[in-house]
């Protein structure tokens, strides 16, 4: 099996910490890192040591000299995505691109009509959508348990402050451009994707941040036959108890991206209780509150690894698959566009005041 030779664009917290934390590990079989891009000298030095043989670049386009690279992965600053993908494209190269995918649709979709126009191969890291806590999350929710379900909450939050360049709306930072494609990805997977889906509801704020960019988004989505789709991504909720949290028609699911436990309404177990049209009581006759104890099954468990090392394996080895044998991706392109979408949408209902420019 040939290896596929890999440049990497942008030794950042994305680029060396998530990508090149994989493409280092015995995991990796599928891909060699050939080339490195980066203005600053240092992470040049480091990079010449991190991945032997490699080559090292100050400019991306430094790469248009090369015909010997299987793909490029942008992991630029999220402004620059847009621009630096359509360039590479254009240059015939098949591309991987960071989250965001691009500034709206329009720009995600001109993207996927470069690639195609092209004959190169596009692809959005969207890792999240093959973490273990959502696939068996979705195994879940198949397999009838929780009946009908009416409500998913999905909550990406805790108690923190940021004051770098991903606080600022003039390099496309915020909450819902970095880190809500992995909540908006999820909730858009739970509605199947629905053409019809929309934002019936959001709110941006700034609570903590130094930038002008939103750190607390609540965004509502749903689609017609569908439930509703509770997405909250906030920098000021110290007791988050949980990442996805389900309601069913018979009971409730709860996940970390560790752990699971859930409490639902066995079939069979509860006979239906026939409707009273007037106050209950006992023997006695004095009155007594509508209540009784249900039958119910319990379940809990956990899961072997997460979005950034399981998920990211998972991730790579489909990129290698469906560039190798021309299959699908499980995570296509229009996929990320829809999120960005979504993303869209909720900026143009809640428009916050440009400070830095």
């Amino acid at each position: 099996m040939r290896k596929l030779k890999l440049a990497i664009i942008g030794q950042g917290r994305s680029g060396r910490d998530i990508h090149g934390a994989y493409l280092k590990t015995e995991n990796n079989t599928f891909f060699e890192v050939a080339a490195i891009v980066d203005a600053d000298a240092r992470r040049r030095e480091r990079a010449l040591a991190e991945y032997p043989g490699c080559q090292v670049y100050a400019d991306y386009r430094e790469l248009f000299d090369r015909t010997d690279l299987d793909m490029v992965v942008n992991t630029s600053y999220s402004q620059q995505h847009y621009a630096i993908t359509k360039d590479l494209l254009q240059h015939k190269f098949n591309v991987l691109v960071d989250k965001p995918f691009g500034r709206n649709y329009f720009e995600c979709k001109d993207l996927m009509k470069t690639a195609e126009e092209n004959k190169v191969f596009l692809a959005v890291f969207q890792q999240s959508f093959l973490a273990p806590y959502y696939l068996e999350t979705l195994k879940f929710i198949e397999s009838g348990k929780l009946g009908d379900i009416l409500q998913i909450d999905i909550h990406f939050s805790g108690l923190s402050r940021r004051w770098d360049w991903q606080t600022l709306q003039c390099k496309l930072g915020g909450s819902v451009y970095n880190t809500g494609p992995h909540p908006i990805g999820l909730a858009l997977g739970f509605l199947d994707f629905h053409p019809e889906t929309r934002v019936i509801y959001s709110k941006l704020a700034c609570a903590q941040t130094s930038g002008d960019a939103e750190d607390y988004a609540k965004i509502l989505l749903t689609a017609p036959g569908k439930p509703l789709l509770d997405i909250e991504i906030s920098a000021v909720d110290a007791f988050n108890p949980y990442t996805i949290h389900i309601q069913g028609t018979k009971g409730t699911y709860q996940c970390t991206t560790a752990n699971f436990k859930a409490k639902y309404i066995p079939d069979g177990e509860n006979p239906e209780q026939p409707v009273v049209d007037t106050f209950l009581q006992n023997g006695e006759g004095y009155p007594i509150y509508c209540s009784e104890k249900l039958i119910t099954k319990e379940e809990e468990g956990s899961f072997a690894g997460n979005a950034f090392d399981t998920g990211t394996c998972s991730f790579y080895e489909d990129l290698y698959k469906a560039m190798t044998t021309g299959c699908d991706l499980q995570v296509p392109a229009e996929y990320a566009a829809r999120v960005i979408n979504v993303i869209e949408t909720v900026h143009a209902q809640n428009p916050l005041p440009v400070k830095y420019i």
